[in-house]
């Protein structure tokens, strides 16, 4: 079983200032005590985004001008901290389907990358050039070609990088390990028919 193939993502984008973000930052620990994931978009930067009382703070996800974004930009080792898979979760719960970065915690990029969420990453001169694009213009478009490593905004195109065997699962569609797994459940039964203590 294969999911679909992601040989691009379009969408618009938002920039999350900071260097570090952890996954704490990305959905605090106490509301992590779910069954499933749903709902967890709620909780994306909670605590950087509202006061006690659920108030907004000044935080670029409460800026009306990106409530259609579904690409996140930030900076260096983002994902970073506890190897929750709730935080991809929540990223893509709340509607982003990639994240921009100069660099992932791997264990963040992994989870990341089985949910179907492309992690690319821009060195830090060319994710300046993006910004300053879609900070001008926070309608624009952007378009990260993964089969070409390349991010388009406006008038700009800049290359990225991707683990060589990421982007191959996403381009063959086989990014998801559980399905992955699954497809050996005629090998599996095979092998239980055999096994002579199991009747």
């Amino acid at each position: 079983m294969k999911e679909s193939a992601i040989k691009e993502i379009k969408g618009s984008a938002i920039y999350v200032e900071g260097n570090d973000i952890d996954t704490d930052r990305i959905i605090p620990a106490r509301f992590m005590k779910c069954v499933t994931f749903d709902g967890l978009g709620d909780y994306l930067f909670y605590d950087v985004r509202y006061d006690s009382n659920r108030n907004n703070k000044e935080h670029p996800l409460n800026d009306h001008r990106y409530a259609d974004a579904s690409i996140l930009i930030s900076d260096n080792n983002f994902g970073c901290g506890s190897s929750r898979e709730h935080a991809p979760q929540s990223i893509q719960k709340a509607g982003y389907n990639a994240v921009i970065a100069g660099s992932f915690a791997e264990i963040f990029f992994g989870n990341s990358t089985n949910l179907g969420i492309v992690c690319a990453s821009v060195d830090d001169a060319g994710r300046k050039k993006i910004v300053e694009e879609i900070e001008s213009d926070p309608s624009l478009l952007m378009t990260i070609d993964v089969e070409n490593c390349l991010v388009k905004v406006g008038s700009i195109q800049v290359p990225f990088t991707i683990k060589k065997g990421a982007r191959e699962s996403l381009l063959s569609g086989r990014y998801d390990t559980l399905n992955e797994l699954l497809e050996g459940d005629s090998d599996v039964e095979e092998v239980v028919a055999n096994l002579e203590y199991i009747s």
